[in-house]
Parts: C-alpha cells; structure tokens; sequence
C-alpha cells in the first residue's frame, strides 16, 4: 500500500490557466521523491493542494487509501497530524513574535492537545537536541538565529509531532552552500531513524540527486517523467529533462565543487 496517491489531479486558476493537469504518482513509505522543474511548472501548487492549502478543480488525492477530500472534522486534524511542511525561507516561516521553545512546541499544543505542560517542555527540549541546537538557546527569538539554525528550528517543529511525511519546498535554496550540506544530511538522518516519507521540492538538481530515492519533472503543470534518480539522470527521455539536466551545474564551478564535497564530507563524517 502506498502512502500518498496523487491521480488525475488538475488545478486550473482565472478558469483557463493549468497549473497542474492530471498529475498522477504514488509516494511510498520511507522514500523521498524529488519534484523538479522551472519557477511556474507547478510544484508549490502540488504541495499546497497535498496539505489541503489549494482546491483541486479535478482529481484525487489518497493517504493511505483513503481520498482526503471526504475526510470528517476528526480525520482532517489526523491527516495534519501525519503530514508537515518546511519552507524556503526559514525566517519567514517563524513567528518572530515567539521564542524559538513556543514555536516548537505550538503543533504539540493544537495537535496534541492532551499532553502535559511538562511533557511539551520535555518533547521540545529534545527536539531542540536533536536539531543540533543549545538548550540555552531556547527563549530566545527567529532574528537572533542564523539561517541554517532558523531552518533547523522550522524541522524540529514539523517532526515534534512525528508525522509520516514530510513537504520540503526548497528548504536549503536561501542557505550557505556549507549549510546546505548541513541540512540535507540531517534531513537524511530523519529518513532514516523515523521511518520518514517527503517530498523534496528543488530547482537544484545536485542536491536533488544527492538526496532523492525517485525524481518527478513537471513542466507547465504537466509530469514530463518519473522514475528512479539514477535513471532520471543517466537516461532521461523527455526533451525538458534533457534539458533541465545539461543546465547542470547551475551555479559557478568552484562554488559546484564545493557544494559536492561538503555534501560528501558531511555523509562520510556521519557514517564514522
């Protein structure tokens, strides 16, 4: 059983203008699938409508089998329990009116409403942990963070409430190339130590092979293919992707060349 099913889905805006149309793909249980493509292609437009952010104009979509769309008031809050979201801009995404301990913890206080106040401090003091993060740093607020810890402090309070998936809509494209590799690796190390479904939304395709089980190509709200990263990229068949994949690298040489091998030293230095 897949854990999310998209079909035949279709978001059309001013009545003529598709910004998906009839997507269709399956996302398994503890596999990230990339989605790729131009600014306008339609990748935000598929996250939003997944979180229930976007009306669909046609289509369905499934977790665990079951259509979204009728879910009841108590289904709906289960369904946003299982299921987060990161950002681009990991400052903007912050309420800068909250220390960093109150935005953690506040999914805890919507969603899981019967916990304990010690029990909220205690699962946001090792969420804190877990993100690398100082427990001295706790009541301060967003602006006093750098980015990277801004985009850390934004995954410890989507994994607070240990969803099953996880929406990435390019969280690492306003970061540092060293803090990229940061993040990317940790966003692995969840993969694998909860049992973590996501969605990596990204322009970049380095870090999308870098980091992906399986890659979807949107152009113009249409999927151009599918399949396994190292298929995708050793033998693309569609002419966009050809083309998205001969624009690499994407960024100066030197800058490319230390990007890989901050993402590779990261790896390395995790696996000894």
């Amino acid at each position: 059983m897949s854990l999310l099913e998209v079909k035949d889905l279709g978001v059309t805006f001013n009545g003529d203008v598709k910004a998906l149309d009839n997507v269709s793909f399956t996302l398994n249980k503890n596999e990230i699938l990339g989605v790729v493509g131009e600014s306008g292609s339609g990748k935000s437009t598929l996250a939003r409508c997944i979180i229930k952010l976007q009306n669909k104009s046609q289509g369905n979509i499934y977790w665990k089998e079951s259509d979204i769309h009728t879910f009841s008031k108590a289904e709906n809050k289960n369904y946003k329990k299982q299921l987060q979201m990161i950002f681009q801009d990991p400052l903007d995404a912050l309420n800068p009116r909250m220390t960093v301990a109150q935005i953690i913890a506040e999914p805890l206080r919507y969603l899981k409403a019967g916990l304990t106040k010690q029990a909220v401090a205690q699962l946001t003091h090792d969420m804190f942990l877990a993100m690398g993060l100082s427990l001295e740093q706790l009541n301060r607020y967003p602006h006093e963070f750098s980015g990277g810890q801004c985009q850390r402090i934004g995954i410890a309070r989507a994994m607070i409430i240990e969803p099953e998936l996880l929406i990435c809509d390019e969280p690492v494209s306003a970061l540092d190339v060293s803090i990229q590799a940061q993040i990317i690796n940790l966003l692995k190390d969840l993969k694998t130590e909860s049992n973590l479904s996501m969605i990596f939304i990204s322009h970049d395709l380095s870090i999308v092979r870098h980091i992906c089980d399986r890659v979807l190509v949107l152009y113009k709200g249409k999927i151009q293919e599918i399949g396994e990263t190292e298929t995708i990229y050793q033998s693309p068949k569609s002419d966009y992707t050809k083309q998205l994949l001969a624009s690499i690298p994407l960024h100066d040489p030197e800058e490319e060349r230390q990007r890989i091998n901050a993402l590779v030293a990261s790896s390395n230095s995790q696996e000894h």
